[in-house]
């Protein structure tokens, strides 16, 4: 199955190709920026040192930026479970959408049908497993919030192109709020380590254990909660860790 994509190459990538093996993720993002067209200038500037390797238009036009068997510059300090520095392993793709700082909106429906597309096609290409579909949010928490709470996952799970759980949604709502024990909150926290969390920041606020668990439960959240991003731990992110692992 083919893509139809534009072509707007960017310099910001590595000189040295990789093998397909190699890519194991794909990294959604969203721009985070007012204007599209000024997104696409930072993604082709040499100076901005950033990158990715497909962009998608507001109008569900694609633009490859970077080729696949290249490393783009678009996930910086990362980490999934046994995974550092994940632009070497991944394949980078950027949605424009103004993000949490610009009047964050829904993703047009254009842009999905594009993004469904695309991601069949790499991870039928590049053999890559559901559960290495991730949002940069999940592998930099302390710095991204990126693609965010509006992004679809749940569809793109029916769609077969992402990892989600498989609870009752009516049944899982009634224990949203519901406290739970401090063994239960370290379960919870343990159970983000095994979905793939890291177990450390990549930033450094002289590591503080609560805080750096606040941020990744919002990480969660915003991933397989996303009605509720507070990040409190309560018996529905609870449930639902569970039935990930």
């Amino acid at each position: 199955m083919a893509i139809k994509t534009t072509l707007n190459y960017s310099p910001n990538f590595d000189l040295k190709k990789r093998r397909p093996s190699k890519i194991k993720f794909i990294i959604l993002h969203y721009t985070g920026m007012k204007n599209e067209s000024n997104a696409i200038r930072k993604l082709t500037n040499i100076n901005s040192k950033v990158s990715c390797h497909y962009f998608i238009k507001n109008n569900g036009e694609i633009v490859t930026m970077v080729p696949d068997l290249y490393v783009a510059w678009h996930a910086g300090k990362s980490s999934w479970k046994n995974y550092i520095s994940l632009n070497k392993n991944s394949i980078g793709i950027e949605i424009s959408n103004p993000g949490h700082n610009f009047y964050y909106r829904k993703f047009s429906k254009n842009q999905i049908i594009s993004l469904v597309k695309l991601n069949k096609l790499l991870i039928k290409k590049y053999k890559i497993n559901l559960k290495n579909v991730l949002g940069h949010s999940d592998i930099a928490p302390e710095r991204k919030k990126d693609p965010g709470e509006k992004f679809p996952w749940k569809f793109f799970s029916k769609k077969k192109i992402c990892f989600w759980h498989n609870l009752n949604q009516i049944e899982l709502r009634k224990t949203r709020g519901h406290k739970i024990s401090a063994i239960e909150e370290k379960m919870f926290i343990k159970n983000l380590f095994k979905i793939g969390y890291s177990k450390k920041a990549t930033k450094n606020f002289n590591f503080n254990k609560q805080i750096y668990y606040k941020i990744i439960t919002k990480a969660f959240q915003r991933r397989f909660r996303q009605e509720l991003v507070n990040g409190k731990i309560d018996k529905e992110c609870f449930i639902i860790s569970k039935n990930l692992i």
